[in-house]
């Protein structure tokens, strides 16, 4: 099993990014009954929530996104996203996508850097 993140980059404020998170090794039972998360860090910082959505599809968001953030994923293609609008250089950060597993398994995504100027 195997999480791929991308779509980071350099976007001016204001501007948007889509971020993917795909999975490799899970079956489609597995991937559609996951939770599935994306979290944030800066240098010397802990790693935040961001945004969650259930196997249901039900979706949560930190307050600092909620609005400008969207998080969705496709089962079809075994992939994660997250939408970022309004950007923000307070966004600047590496994202992480996190999958929790019906039967209790959890795994990281290697992140990808996001950096908003200014």
């Amino acid at each position: 099993v195997q999480l791929q993140a991308s779509g980071g980059g350099l976007v001016q404020a204001g501007g948007s990014l889509r971020l993917s998170c795909k999975a490799s090794g899970f079956i489609l039972s597995s991937f559609t009954g996951s939770a599935m998360s994306w979290y944030r860090q800066t240098p010397g910082q802990q790693r935040d929530f961001v945004a969650s959505i259930s196997s249901s599809s039900s979706t949560n968001y930190a307050d600092f996104v909620k609005g400008r953030f969207t998080i969705s994923k496709d089962n079809g293609k075994r992939t994660l996203y997250l939408q970022m609008d309004s950007l923000k250089p307070e966004d600047t950060a590496v994202y992480y996508c996190y999958v929790l597993m019906a039967n209790g398994r959890d795994y990281w995504g290697q992140g990808t850097l996001v950096t908003v100027s200014s």
